[in-house]
């Protein structure tokens, strides 16, 4: 059944009440809210019908209401008023993110702990292939008649090498052709692809220089394997022990334990969209089913994407944390854009 724009005013009310104080609402605060336009007994009616409809719930030992995660879901879906960031919390975010470029590893590890210290809440983060990762451009070096120096860069800026020991000698010379053979044929394709092209070439080879090539796929096969495989970092997990919700050590060690242990199956935004909110039993985990979680995507670039977002009680402002994580994402998309420069660019201006 459709609310009343009172009974959504009220909601309203009482939601952003709550993420304020983390106290019950009651209907004396709401009346003074609502400027005396509304008598108490009105208000306490309202509140009565929306608990009854689940969109609040009343704790036992308080005469005021709390919001229900079908409460929260509703606001977030119609009440909740965009939030636009001030002047300064926008420099401020770009400030934090403005640094010289780093490996990719060590740069989305950075930028969680950034969001982490913002919000107060836990944060996570990941970098991932769209199943795509590839090798840029090999490299071979000699050492001697029996070894050699793998150099692969991968299109997400990584760098990897491998000390090969050869099975059959292969003369130092011979080395910068198939150093050739690599980057004309072996870059910029799947470890799938890889395999079968080196079926191709298997005749045209003689036997060292195609067991050398046979060690450098199954290496860089490895390597591609690993990169596409989505990593996820949390940080700031010790954040939670300073908010009301978790004064329950027990409930605090299984959530910390969870992003400890399974961040894996954190959530990620569809492929549609740039932002999923997930309220309470909206998360498939149980774990997270008394939390809430705003995560992001951002474009790395070649056809990379990076997650970043946040963990904590359903009672968050939602306005704040989805304007402040957009902030976020749309940075390290400017920053991942403008790599070759080094440094993100200035921050769009924002009205305060």
């Amino acid at each position: 059944m459709e609310l009343s724009d009172r009974k959504k005013q009220i909601l309203k009310l009482v939601v952003e009440d709550y993420v304020d104080s983390a106290e019950p609402v009651g209907s004396k605060v709401i009346a003074q809210q609502m400027g005396g336009s509304v008598s108490s007994a009105t208000i306490r009616n309202e509140l009565a019908d929306l608990v009854e409809q689940g969109y609040l719930e009343q704790p036992h030992t308080s005469a005021g209401r709390i919001p229900s995660p079908k409460g929260y879901r509703l606001y977030v879906n119609e009440l909740m008023e965009k939030h636009r960031l001030s002047l300064e919390e926008t420099r401020e975010i770009n400030r934090g993110l403005q640094m010289k470029m780093q490996e990719l590893d060590r740069m989305i590890t950075q930028a969680g702990q950034l969001l982490s210290s913002f919000e107060g809440y836990p944060a996570y983060v990941a970098a991932a292939g769209k199943g795509s990762v590839r090798v840029k451009r090999y490299e071979l070096l000699p050492v001697d008649e029996s070894g050699c120096i793998l150099v692969l860069m991968t299109n997400d800026e990584r760098v990897k090498s491998q000390l090969l020991h050869l099975q059959l000698k292969v003369p130092g010379e011979k080395l910068p052709v198939v150093t050739s053979l690599l980057n004309n044929h072996f870059a910029g394709i799947s470890a799938e692809e890889m395999n079968r092209r080196l079926m191709d070439v298997s005749e045209q080879l003689a036997p060292a220089m195609f067991l050398l090539l046979s060690q450098i796929v199954s290496y860089t096969t490895r390597v591609l394997e690993e990169a596409n495989r989505k990593e996820v970092r949390t940080v700031g997990a010790s954040q939670l022990l300073k908010l009301p919700e978790f004064r329950d050590a027990d409930k605090a060690h299984q959530l910390m334990s969870f992003l400890a242990e399974e961040k894996e199956a954190l959530p990620a935004p569809d492929e549609q969209s740039a932002m999923k909110i997930l309220i309470g039993p909206e998360n498939v985990s149980e774990a997270l089913q008394d939390t809430s979680v705003v995560v992001a995507s951002y474009d790395i670039g070649d056809n990379m994407r990076g997650l970043i977002g946040v963990v904590g009680p359903t009672r968050m402002d939602y306005a704040a944390v989805a304007a402040r994580l957009s902030c976020f994402a749309e940075g390290l998309t400017r920053m991942f854009g403008k790599r070759e420069h080094g440094e993100l660019p200035p921050g769009e201006e924002h009205e305060e």
